[in-house]
């Protein structure tokens, strides 16, 4: 940048101007000085021709000898170098006419001197003193008139001395000081963070106004870059924050699910986690297995305020959703993602558990079932054979009595053997899926093969809604009612339906269009529909045989959710 007005220009420029005008001032009053010099003399020299003019005429009365001397030193002071000088053209006119006047009238009187008249020189050399004390009275005003012009040259400058020296203060304080001071304002509220300072002089022509100028444009690029670093430090803070809040969501998340046993309650803890940490209107979790489904809710549904949902993906397949209603602001999406994968994962582990679960009691039932097999039935089957020997050795002359005794004996032989073989069927039935709906029809498939019936399967129950102990109970429930309407109710057709009440309790029926059952009292011996009254007990709920109007029988479970 170009300065047009240097600061230290325009101070040297004041500080000459001072110098100068001091300098010719004082020039002036000592050249005006240097000229009074010769002034007291002049003066003396005047005053003295007067008193040598009478001196002249008492020399010319008395015809005094040294007349001659008198008169060659009156003419050495007339022609003094005191009173030459008085010719010069800056010497006033007044005073070189006096000078003229007298020289002339010297002339005069020098003329009566020589022609020896003394009358006349008498009569003449009053009027000469008389010039000669108005010579003397403007050489005495001649020298204070000079005097008087240096007290003026002296005043004048001293007086241009102040004025100059005002006008630099002035000059220094608006150019130099002033801008200084805001300089310095403007630096102090940059220090501080404030950039809202007053406006600086950037129009000065010298180099405050070059550097006011840089000044603003640096604290202008000083407030951007300022009001950007807060901007990212605060969107820095924001996310921080927000990821810690994520953490700790995700935290208490995942310590709801850090149980021995995974079940609905724990999945009901996630959600409420989540309702209170982001005010969220409502929040649901759909788990769905094809037709079956499995919800848990918390909050009351706003049916001005549009769902957000994120998919439960597990090993490529969507297993569910998580839904939410909310005012602003949205939940973090990937707050909710998080929160969706854990309860996928969540859901994968419940099913492991489940499956081990079941895997568990199917050993269990396998021991049992074994140990059964090793001994009940081998000493039904050795009684079984030991009576076919009993009847071969009897001899045909035997009582009918006997007989009917071995037959009462042979039936009850084998119901047992049937009722063992049956029991042994049950306790070795496995379950190789976790999923309700694949575990029926797992279980249904040897089933079909024993009846020429139709055997039809709804399932809308999620896995989910059941533990291990529950699904092999209702699979055992489900299982001996298919069984006894083929054995019983010879039906056409078999309807299995597994439904959610609007209670929000498992409902499940077994509907066949068979001869339907007479008596729900059990005859002596077995022990089938008693079993199944034992089972719905052990899940909390009840079981109802009826005779269904159209025909047939309907067996309904009913039981609450975990």
């Amino acid at each position: 940048m170009v300065v047009k007005h240097s600061v230290t220009t325009s101070l040297a420029r004041a500080l000459l101007g001072i110098v100068l005008l001091s300098g010719l001032t004082t020039g002036l009053a000592l050249l005006t000085l240097m000229g009074s010099l010769r002034d007291a003399e002049t003066v003396n020299i005047a005053g003295s021709l007067r008193m040598q003019s009478y001196r002249l005429a008492y020399d010319l009365a008395t015809q005094s000898p040294k007349l001659s001397d008198h008169i060659a030193q009156y003419q050495h002071a007339l022609q003094s170098p005191a009173l030459a000088h008085l010719e010069r053209f800056y010497i006033p006119k007044d005073v070189r006419q006096q000078h003229q006047k007298l020289l002339r009238s010297w002339q005069q009187l020098e003329k009566n001197i020589t022609r020896q008249q003394p009358a006349i020189y008498r009569q003449q050399v009053a009027d000469y003193v008389t010039q000669l004390d108005q010579f003397v009275l403007t050489l005495q005003r001649y020298a204070e008139q000079k005097l008087a012009v240096v007290v003026t040259i002296s005043l004048s400058g001293f007086v241009a001395i102040i004025a100059l020296v005002l006008f630099s203060i002035h000059f220094i304080r608006r150019r130099v000081v002033a801008p200084l001071n805001h300089l310095m304002a403007a630096s102090i509220n940059v220090q501080q963070g404030k950039f809202s300072y007053p406006p600086l002089d950037v129009d000065l022509p010298n180099e405050l106004g070059v550097l006011s100028k840089s000044f603003t444009r640096m604290s202008d690029d000083l407030a951007r870059l300022y009001q950007s670093l807060e901007q990212k430090v605060a969107e820095k803070t924001a996310r921080l924050v927000q990821a810690n809040r994520t953490l700790g969501i995700l935290y208490d998340c995942s310590q709801a699910l850090s149980v021995s046993q995974i079940d609905r309650q724990c999945f009901q803890n996630i959600l409420n986690i989540l309702y209170k940490s982001e005010n969220l209107i409502s929040l649901k979790l759909d788990i769905g297995e094809n037709t079956s489904s499995w919800q848990l809710t918390k909050g009351s549904p706003a049916s001005a305020i549009p769902w957000h949902n994120v998919a439960l993906i597990q090993e490529g397949i969507t297993i569910g959703h998580l839904s939410w209603q909310c005012e602003q602001p949205l939940p973090h999406p990937q707050l909710m993602e998080n929160v969706a994968n854990m309860l996928s994962r969540g859901v994968y582990f419940n099913q492991l558990q489940k499956q081990h679960l079941q895997l568990m009691l199917m050993d269990e039932r396998s021991t049992i079932a074994r140990e059964l097999h090793d001994s009940l039935a081998q000493a039904l089957s050795y009684l079984r054979i030991q009576l076919t020997l009993l009847k071969r050795t009897l001899p045909d002359t035997a009582t009918p009595r006997c007989w009917e005794i071995i037959d009462d004996f042979d039936r009850a032989l084998s119901d047992a053997y049937v009722q063992l073989r049956q029991l042994l069927a049950t306790f070795r039935l496995s379950i190789q899926q976790t999923s309700l709906k694949e575990a029926l029809e797992q279980m249904i498939a040897p089933l079909k093969a024993q009846t020429p019936a139709i055997i039809r399967l709804h399932c809308a129950l999620s896995s989910q809604s059941l533990n291990a102990q529950q699904q092999v109970h209702t699979l055992q429930i489900i299982r001996e009612a298919v069984l006894n309407a083929i054995k019983h109710a010879e039906p056409s057709q078999i309807d299995i339906a597994c439904t959610v009440t609007p209670e929000g309790k498992n409902l499940i029926r077994i509907d066949d269009d068979g001869v339907g059952i007479s008596n729900t009292e059990e005859p002596a011996g077995h022990y089938g529909l008693t079993i199944m009254h034992e089972r719905a007990g052990r899940l909390g709920g009840t079981l109802t045989i009826t005779h269904a109007e159209a025909g047939g029988t309907q067996v309904s479970l009913l039981f609450p959710q975990t």
